[in-house]
C-alpha cells in the first residue's frame, strides 16, 4: 500500500498557506513604510543635532554667520548633507552622508531643491512631500501642521 497525501489534505494546506500569505504581505508593506519614516526621523534628529553643534562652534570662533546650506547637490542620486554651506574644508553635517532619491518616483528618500534658498524634501510612501529648510540656524519643516511634518517631527 502506497503512502500519499489525499487531495483534500493538499487543498487544505494550500488554503491555509493562502490565508497566511494574505495576512502577512500587507504587514510587510506597512513595515517597509514604517522603516522609511523611522530612518527619516533619525536623519532629521541627526541634522538638527549637528546643526546646533556647528552654530555653537561658529559662535565660539567669533563667527556669527548663520548656516545657509547643509551641503550636497540638487538632482537624483547625489550626495546630501555632506558639508555645511558647501565648505568641504569645514565640518560635516552627517558623518556618513546619504544619497538623494534615485528617480522622480522614489519614496522614502531625501531630495535637495532650489537655488540660494535650499529646500530638502522627503516624499513618504503615502501623502504629500514634507519640505524642510534651514531658517535662523534651525532645520524646520515648512508646514509644521501638515500630517507629513508631524509624522517626521514627533
Amino acid at each position: 500500500m502506497k503512502k500519499a497525501f489525499t487531495m483534500i489534505e493538499l487543498v487544505l494546506v494550500i488554503v491555509i498557506i493562502g490565508i497566511l500569505a494574505a495576512i502577512a504581505v500587507p504587514k510587510f508593506g506597512a513595515t517597509r513604510d514604517d522603516a522609511y519614516i523611522t530612518r527619516a526621523r533619525s536623519t532629521v534628529a541627526a541634522i538638527r543635532s549637528s546643526l546646533s553643534n556647528e552654530v555653537q562652534k561658529r559662535i565660539l570662533r567669533g563667527n556669527f554667520t548663520p548656516v545657509q546650506d547643509l551641503g550636497g547637490s540638487s538632482g537624483y542620486n547625489k550626495v546630501l548633507f555632506d558639508y555645511f554651506d558647501g565648505n568641504s574644508n569645514g565640518d560635516r553635517v552627517l558623518e556618513y552622508p546619504i544619497y538623494s532619491c534615485k528617480d522622480a518616483s522614489a519614496v522614502g528618500c531625501w531630495m535637495k531643491t532650489g537655488k540660494g534658498t535650499y529646500q530638502y524634501k522627503f516624499p513618504p510612501a503615502v501623502g504629500t512631500t514634507a519640505t524642510f529648510r534651514v531658517q535662523n540656524n534651525h532645520f524646520l519643516c515648512q508646514n509644521p501642521n501638515s500630517k507629513e511634518c508631524q509624522l517626521l517631527e514627533r
